[in-house]
């Protein structure tokens, strides 16, 4: 399988970005893979307007919609910063899953066809900076249901989906770190 991991945080010495090595390294033992570090995206102004126009102008991202075109698996890897992802990486989904890559959108009547069939895996290995109980019963989880009700479904019925999440960060020790990265290692290998 050609596996795509996408990672979304500005330091290379993060424990993010260490989760991020875990996952390349952990799924090159078995797949092909493409790494991918975001943190240098933004959207231009031509690109915005043309999102609806009949051809999204997609000149600057084409190599990213080149590899969603053609991967089997996406995994994404990102601190939840404020419930949220990171700008960088709503960045990358405003445009790279974008009409006509993504997915076909009838504006007279509102559906969406998903045109990402290709991709079979779709995973996700987070943090956040709260406990569990805060995100998941207080704030209902908002990061969760955007990459599962809008970004998941583009990519067909059947796709296969996870989600392994650090919660709690703000509190975390050295050995709550390495337990989910064993965690993490060990989801991964099951691929």
């Amino acid at each position: 399988m050609l596996i795509q991991v996408v990672h979304s945080h500005p330091l290379a010495d993060s424990y993010n970005h260490a989760l991020f090595q875990t996952i390349v390294e952990t799924l090159k033992r078995r797949h092909e893979v493409i790494a991918t570090d975001l943190y240098r995206a933004a959207m231009t102004e031509a690109e915005r307007r043309s999102y609806y126009q009949g051809s999204y102008t997609e000149g600057a991202v084409a190599r990213l919609i080149a590899d969603l075109r053609r991967i089997d698996g996406i995994i994404f890897c990102f601190p939840h910063w404020s419930f949220s992802m990171p700008a960088m990486l709503k960045g990358y989904f405003d445009r790279v899953w974008a009409p006509g890559t993504a997915f076909t959108h009838d504006l007279k009547g509102g559906r969406i066809r998903p045109l990402l069939t290709n991709i079979r895996t779709f995973g996700v290995v987070t943090s956040y900076g709260s406990p569990w109980w805060l995100t998941r019963i207080v704030m209902q989880d908002p990061g969760r249901k955007v990459l599962f009700r809008a970004l998941k479904p583009m990519c067909g019925a059947g796709v296969r989906s996870f989600y392994l999440a650090h919660y709690d960060m703000d509190r975390s020790t050295p050995a709550s770190r390495a337990a989910f990265v064993e965690r993490v290692r060990t989801r991964i290998a099951e691929v």
